[in-house]
């Protein structure tokens, strides 16, 4: 029995959360829920997005499903997401990005990784006004040796397991000379200890345009914070879009996985949802607890149901699509 922390989120989280829960538990996987609330229905009830019962029941699990949650833009409300990471230490954000059959996108083939360092550099809150009158702002990030050499070892272990054949390092050494010139130090050091893995290096900008041009010459991409940021969004864009890229957020102690997209609270509570995304994090997530072979029904039934286009939702196929609860069905029923 696993015991697993359910965070169903705003908007179209509750209702995504809810179509996932039942395609986990239609695997067999023995699973008990623990519901707690964050985001804005935790401000309603709590006057805090992340409560301190949030916290005590991850630290007590050690793992959580999370469905998209809404930070408020300019208000004093801190980003939910960012402070879990940082609460436990969640330093290593994996984001795959791999094509379907049946969904429409310029490119067929693609199946790549990619690997955010995800506590430090310019997401770690340093900034602050510099005059009185807010007149201008300053960001610092900063990139340490450590940080650098986990998110980077983690890659390369995580391309060795998953029978990976390549890391590519993604960085702006050239003008960030210190803190970029570091994370790149650090990635050619460790890269020589993986002879068994293919290892090369990306400044930012080439990358993006590589990616969107010839974005099967990847595998797994390992980068700092900023740019893994963008890089896996833009991935995502390369195989349909953030409807269908699960994501996991993973530290020593703790793993969250999730849906990356929004909370689209223009959609909620009428069934249009796209679900896949948060079911394939439920399928990582079951992969982290060594439930290897539900999770891989889970991929093979998600992959089957869009293949045929017969029940998915609208942002998949216009004309004549399923709700989020009748494509959810179908999924179970390919199990």
């Amino acid at each position: 029995m696993h015991q697993i922390v359910l965070i169903p989120g705003d908007g179209i989280g509750p209702s995504i959360s809810e179509v996932a829960v039942k395609v986990l538990e239609a695997t067999g996987v023995k699973i008990e829920w623990i519901p707690v609330e964050a985001g804005m229905a935790a401000i309603d009830k709590y006057k805090d997005p992340l409560p301190q019962n949030v916290l005590d029941a991850i630290g007590a699990t050690r793992v959580a499903l999370k469905g998209p949650l809404t930070t408020p833009v300019g208000s004093g409300f801190r980003s939910v997401n960012v402070a879990l990471r940082k609460e436990f230490d969640l330093y290593a954000n994996v984001r795959p990005a791999r094509s379907f059959e049946g969904v429409q996108s310029r490119f067929s083939n693609v199946d790549l990784v990619v690997v955010r360092e995800n506590t430090e550099e310019f997401y770690a809150g340093i900034e602050h006004y510099i005059d009185p009158q807010r007149s201008a702002a300053e960001t610092i990030g900063v990139v340490t040796r450590s940080g650098s050499d986990r998110i980077i070892r983690y890659a390369y272990e995580y391309a060795r397991s998953h029978g990976r054949k390549k890391v590519t390092t993604v960085h702006k050494a050239n003008i960030l000379k210190y803190t970029g010139g570091l994370f790149l130090e650090v990635a050619r050091k460790v890269g020589q200890e993986y002879a068994d893995i293919v290892t090369d290096d990306k400044i930012i900008d080439n990358m993006a345009m590589q990616m969107v041009t010839n974005p099967t010459q990847f595998d797994v991409i390992v980068t700092t914070n900023l740019f893994g940021d963008i890089l896996s969004d833009l991935a995502s864009g390369l195989v349909g879009g953030l409807g269908l890229a699960p994501g996991g957020n993973i530290g020593y102690n703790a793993a969250i996985f999730e849906a990356v997209h929004g909370s689209a609270p223009d959609i909620a509570g009428k069934n249009l949802a796209n679900p896949t995304a948060i079911i394939l994090a439920g399928a990582m997530m079951l992969r982290h607890l060594q439930e290897d072979d539900a999770a891989a029904r889970i991929e093979r039934a998600v992959a089957t149901v869009i293949k045929e286009g017969k029940a998915v939702t609208a942002d998949l196929r216009p004309v004549k699509p399923v709700g989020t609860i009748e494509m959810g069905q179908a999924i179970i029923e390919r199990l």
